[in-house]
C-alpha cells in the first residue's frame, strides 16, 4: 500500500453547518474578529426603555472573519448581537454548527443565520443584519488531541478505504498529544498512508503544519475488519441435495479478511454429505452436480494399464459403483485378487500403483 493518497483537511461549509464528528470541546466562547472583536462572553445586551412597550428588532452585527475557541459554535461567539434582552438571550444561544477537525474553518452567509434563527422562533422580520456578507470562522487551537488524531485517521480511511467493505477501524496504538506553537492561524493536517508488510492492518501518518512549517508528525496503526458474508444451512440437508434459498440462509458477518469479490452464494451446488441444521457451510461439503454412474456393482469391467508403447488390458468385476475420476475396488477375474483402480470416462479402469 503506497503513499500516493493523501489529503489536506480544510473543510469549507458555505451556507452551511459543520457536521458532528464526535469532538466536543466545552471550552469558553472568546473570539476576535478582524472587523471587531468579540467580547467574553460573546453577546452583546444593549437594552433601551422603548423595548419595554414593543420588541425591538434584533441587530446582528457580522464580522469578515472570527476566532473561536472550542468546537461548537453559536450566534453569539461569531457576532455581536443587541436589542431585546430576551431576544438576545435566545439568538445568542443559537447553534450554527461544530467544528470536527482541527485545521476546519466555516464560512457562515446570511441566509444560514437567518434560517437557524427563524427555526428557534425568530422571524427575519425582526433581525436587522450589519457588517459582512459572511463570517468566515476559525478555530484557536491549542493542542491536538489523540481522540483527533484517531478520528482524523478513520475519516482519511473512509475517504480512501485501502480494501472493500470495511466496517472496522480500531487503532492499536494511541498517539500522543500535540502541543501547538502559540497562537495558529492557517493550521493544516495532512494524512496518507504508509507501506506496510502485515496483512489486515494499514497506517495513516499525519503530518500537520501551521503557516506552512512543520509541527509534527504522528503515525497511527490500524487493525481492519470487513464486512463478508457465510452460508448456513436453514435445515438438515442430505447428501447429494441441491442448496437453494429454502434450504440454507445468507448471514453477514465481521470477518479479519476482506471477502472475495467474486463470493456468491453456493445456490445450485450439491451437499457431499449431510449437513445437520445450523451448520455454515464450508468449500468442502457442497461440490457441483455429481456426474453420471459409470461403473456399477458386481458389472464386468476391462482392467487397463496404459503406458507409452504398451497396453496390458484384463477383465474383472467392480466391487461397488464409482463415477468418472473416483476409486473403486475390483476383483480381477484370473487371478481373484482385490485391486484398487480409477474409473475413466469411458468406463475402464486404471489399477492404483
Amino acid at each position: 500500500m503506497g503513499s500516493k493518497f493523501s489529503c489536506t483537511v480544510m473543510i469549507v461549509a458555505v451556507g452551511g453547518i459543520i457536521g458532528n464528528c464526535g469532538f466536543w470541546m466545552a471550552d469558553g466562547g472568546c473570539a476576535q474578529g478582524s472587523e471587531s472583536a468579540i467580547p467574553n462572553p460573546p453577546s452583546e445586551i444593549d437594552a433601551t426603555p422603548a423595548a419595554a412597550a414593543a420588541p425591538a428588532p434584533l441587530q446582528v452585527h457580522l464580522p469578515r472573519e472570527v476566532t473561536v475557541q472550542g468546537s461548537l459554535l453559536t450566534l453569539g461567539q461569531i457576532s455581536v448581537v443587541r436589542g431585546d434582552p430576551a431576544l438576545v438571550a435566545t439568538a445568542a444561544r443559537v447553534g450554527l454548527g461544530q467544528f470536527s477537525m482541527p485545521g476546519q474553518k466555516a464560512i457562515l452567509d446570511r441566509p444560514t443565520i437567518l434560517s437557524r434563527l427563524a427555526a428557534q422562533g425568530i422571524p427575519a422580520g425582526q433581525v436587522r443584519l450589519t457588517g459582512a456578507d459572511a463570517v468566515t470562522v476559525r478555530r484557536f487551537q491549542k493542542t491536538i488531541s489523540m481522540d483527533e488524531f484517531i478520528e482524523i485517521g478513520k475519516t482519511f480511511l473512509r475517504q480512501h478505504p485501502p480494501g472493500p467493505v470495511i466496517c472496522e477501524a480500531t487503532p492499536t496504538v494511541k498517539p500522543k498529544d500535540l502541543i501547538l506553537p502559540g497562537q495558529v492561524q492557517d493550521l493544516r493536517v495532512t494524512p496518507q498512508f504508509v507501506r506496510t508488510a502485515t496483512r489486515g492492518f494499514v497506517t495513516v501518518r499525519i503530518t500537520v503544519t501551521a503557516e506552512g512549517k512543520d509541527c509534527g508528525v504522528r503515525e497511527i496503526p490500524f487493525r481492519l475488519r470487513y464486512q463478508g458474508h457465510r452460508v448456513v444451512t436453514a435445515q438438515e440437508v442430505p447428501e447429494g441435495t441441491a442448496l437453494t434459498p429454502e434450504n440454507v440462509k445468507v448471514e453477514t458477518v465481521v470477518s479479519d479478511q476482506p471477502e472475495p469479490a467474486n463470493w456468491k452464494p453456493p445456490y445450485g451446488l450439491v451437499a457431499v454429505r449431510t449437513l445437520a441444521a445450523d451448520t455454515e457451510i464450508r468449500s468442502d461439503m457442497a461440490g457441483s452436480t455429481q456426474s453420471p454412474v459409470v461403473v456399477l456393482r458386481n458389472e464386468t469391467v476391462v482392467i487397463r494399464i496404459q503406458q507409452p508403447g504398451l497396453t496390458v488390458t484384463a477383465v474383472g468385476v467392480a466391487l461397488q459403483e464409482a463415477r468418472a475420476g473416483e476409486y473403486v475396488k475390483v476383483r480381477n477375474a484370473d487371478s481373484s485378487r482385490v485391486i484398487v483402480c480409477k474409473v475413466n470416462a469411458d468406463g475402464t479402469v486404471e489399477p492404483v500403483l
